[in-house]
């Protein structure tokens, strides 16, 4: 599902509302914490769980380590 959402402005930040649709489907609410993933496509926003940060953390201490070697691979 794809939405169309505008940014705001909340003190010295930036930020959105999320559709009703999409917040029930997700089984998302009020004070519920989620991830904000920047990623080369764009922005990814997945809910809480409490592995995703181990694992994400874990990737980018793999991917700084491992850099040249991944980029070789990349070719």
């Amino acid at each position: 599902m794809i939405k169309e959402v505008t940014l705001r402005r909340y003190g010295g930040s930036l930020g959105t509302t999320l559709p009703k649709t999409m917040t029930d489907r997700l089984n998302l609410g009020a004070g519920d914490k989620a991830y904000a993933v920047e990623t080369e496509h764009g922005i990814l926003l997945t809910p809480y769980d409490p592995d995703f940060l181990r694992v994400m953390e874990a990737e980018e201490r793999i991917s700084k380590k491992y850099q040249n070697a991944l980029r070789e691979l990349a070719k």
